[in-house]
């Protein structure tokens, strides 16, 4: 192969993430030519309504999957947080690269933390996740719908439309809006969602030379970890209506996998952590089912339905 085609989203973000699998690629094939074929999706263009309304994350990767089907592109470079649990018949993860910072950001022009907004303040996001957790430590916040790209949602801060808003660390460090980060939000007050912070190489099944291409670009730990939260996900059937979160780490061979389900109309949260020896090739997978059924144990699937 001497071209290969990468499928991406138009959004500053998703270009970021394209041009570093791109920048990688072409490392460890100097040979290889790589070019980046840009697409609209349902996500980009439908920007007046909750993403929970009108179908959820997959409606940014859809697009990218009908390219490389019909011979657009090779493979798609998707956030991984964007990857519904269920991947279409014929399309694989290929690779999970290094992760970036997974935590949620506060970002705000007149105050340093959630604790220090004013009561009844306005803050912006439209993550179910998010939303539910906000209001667990602070019931009183007037919580409004915040769409469109990055640069989007900041300019809205700037325009005075919110007191501050909630976005991914990682975005905001990838596109060069570290500083914006007033408060990176512990994991205790916002669990991150499944797969927060780490880029995806989305593949053609059984496509073994793309595979052999994108391999060097695997981080083994960022796959281990996503794997495990991915699993959660996929046993609770989690789609973008439902506040779910889930976040693995690793430490030496140690995985420990924390999960939340919650209610936003009656605020109810559902949260637990467990542990496993990380030896196995399977633990992330068994690890992640046997939280969602701890979950699921504990009220989940009334929460989900």
């Amino acid at each position: 192969m001497k071209t290969l085609k990468i499928a991406t989203r138009k959004s500053p973000l998703a270009l970021w993430q394209a041009e570093y699998v791109k920048s990688k690629l072409e490392y460890h094939h100097p040979d290889l030519t790589v070019e980046l074929v840009k697409m609209t999706t349902k996500g980009d263009q439908i920007l007046n309504s909750p993403l929970s309304k009108i179908g959820g994350k997959g409606l940014f990767i859809k697009e990218l999957e009908v390219g490389m089907m019909e011979g657009v592109a090779d493979i798609a470079v998707h956030s991984m947080k964007d990857v519904p649990y269920e991947i279409p018949q014929g399309f694989t993860l290929g690779a999970i690269l290094k992760r970036e910072n997974p935590f949620d950001a506060f970002v705000s022009n007149h105050f340093d933390s959630i604790d220090n907004l004013p009561q009844n303040a306005k803050v912006g996001t439209c993550s179910m996740r998010r939303i539910v957790q906000l209001k667990a430590i602070r019931p009183d916040l007037e919580i409004l719908d915040l769409r469109g790209n990055v640069n989007t949602r900041l300019q809205k801060l700037d325009n005075g439309e919110f007191d501050g808003i909630i976005l991914a660390c990682a975005g905001l460090i990838r596109l060069g809006f570290e500083d914006r980060i007033k408060q990176q939000i512990p994991a205790e007050q916002s669990l991150p969602a499944v797969g927060q912070g780490a880029v995806g190489i989305e593949i053609r099944e059984n496509d073994e030379e793309i595979l052999v291409l994108i391999s060097p670009l695997i981080d083994q730990e960022a796959t281990y970890r996503v794997r495990a939260e991915r699993a959660m996900n996929a046993r609770l059937e989690g789609g973008c209506s439902v506040p779910i979160a889930g976040f693995a780490t690793l430490s030496g061979n140690q995985l420990s996998l924390t999960g939340l389900v919650g209610n936003v109309d009656s605020g109810v949260i559902l949260k637990h952590q467990m542990s496993a020896d990380a030896a196995d090739a399977d633990a992330a997978e068994v690890l992640g089912t046997q939280l969602a059924d701890k979950l699921i144990e504990m009220g989940a699937r009334d929460i989900l339905k």
